[in-house]
């Protein structure tokens, strides 16, 4: 019997059916996608690929997606389901910190919940990532929880190994990232013409960070090779490339990588929430580092 069970929002992007298989609590965000003046909501609960390849041609057919955190209201709910089930410790994951607060929510509805149910315990991880890199560490919670760790165990491990989860980001086009306010309107204007891609990387303290900028695709994916060698592999070889509507980069990407490593990375597509701010066509690769990030940046 576990110990506790294992909890995250959906920016962590791991699909349904790894879910159900490792046994993971999960709680949804929302959408929202707009075009002239008109609103569809959505809820990233996504169940077949065809559902996220048709969200990314709507974005690339010009609506524009907007993104909601996770409530209060949601969170209670979700924690209220959990102790009503039984569950007396979970280890729960939510989006990074730098990205948004939705770990102080999180921690405020876990205590309150707690309040109605005393025997019901939350860690709350601010898995300084998203989207893969956060389901990776939700996975490797599923491990030590598979193991015979205790919650408190698994959290202290998990808090741990946050800054060796290594990312590459690799956005397509720069409009999404203006939009956010990632970049000027005159850099993604001059970047998109000269097709310039930059290379975005999660750094210390969870914030999305542009390290460099290389032209074309083809060299970004090169340059993401250096950064694995730079920083190799951990025990696990966890190498996870994640794309938005770009698969044959990204099984390009993976082809490079299993060439110079050895190690066969897992190859999925992004979901809505996180890929709204990345936009269609991106690759990201993702792993789990002899280094931390702050190791790394400092031999680049």
């Amino acid at each position: 019997m576990a110990l506790f069970e294992v909890s995250s929002d959906s920016t962590a992007d791991l699909k349904k059916e790894y879910r159900e298989s490792r046994g993971i609590w999960f709680v949804p965000l929302t959408f929202t996608m707009e075009k002239d003046g008109r609103l569809e909501e959505g809820v990233d609960a996504f169940e077949k690929e065809e559902e996220y390849v048709a969200f990314y041609e709507k974005v690339a057919q010009g609506y524009f997606p907007r993104t909601a955190k996770l409530n209060y209201e949601a969170h209670i709910e979700h924690f209220t389901k959990m102790a009503e089930a039984g569950v007396k410790e979970a280890v729960h994951f939510t989006i990074s910190s730098g990205l948004a607060n939705t770990i102080t929510i999180t921690t405020q509805a876990a205590a309150d919940v707690k309040a109605k149910y005393p025997d019901f315990t939350v860690y709350a991880v601010d898995p300084l990532t998203a989207t893969v890199g956060q389901g990776m560490l939700a996975g490797l919670a599923a491990d030590c929880r598979d193991k015979g760790m205790t919650a408190k165990e698994t959290y202290q491990y998990i808090m741990g190994i946050r800054q060796n989860v290594q990312h590459c980001i690799i956005p397509n086009d720069l409009f999404y990232l203006k939009k956010g306010g990632r970049v000027s309107a005159v850099s993604a204007a001059f970047g998109t013409m000269l097709n310039i891609k930059p290379m975005i990387i999660f750094d210390e303290a969870g914030k999305l960070k542009v390290l460099e900028k290389c032209k074309g695709m083809k060299k970004a994916f090169s340059r993401i090779v250096e950064h694995i060698q730079a920083a190799p592999l951990s025990e696990e070889n966890r190498v996870v490339i994640v794309h938005t509507n770009n698969e044959s980069g990204a099984r390009e990407l993976a082809a490079l990588v299993q060439e110079k490593t050895g190690v066969q990375p897992e190859v999925t597509i992004m979901g809505p929430v996180i890929g709204s701010h990345v936009g269609p066509g991106s690759v990201s690769c993702c792993w789990l580092s002899k280094k931390t990030r702050e190791e790394l940046v400092a031999v680049l």
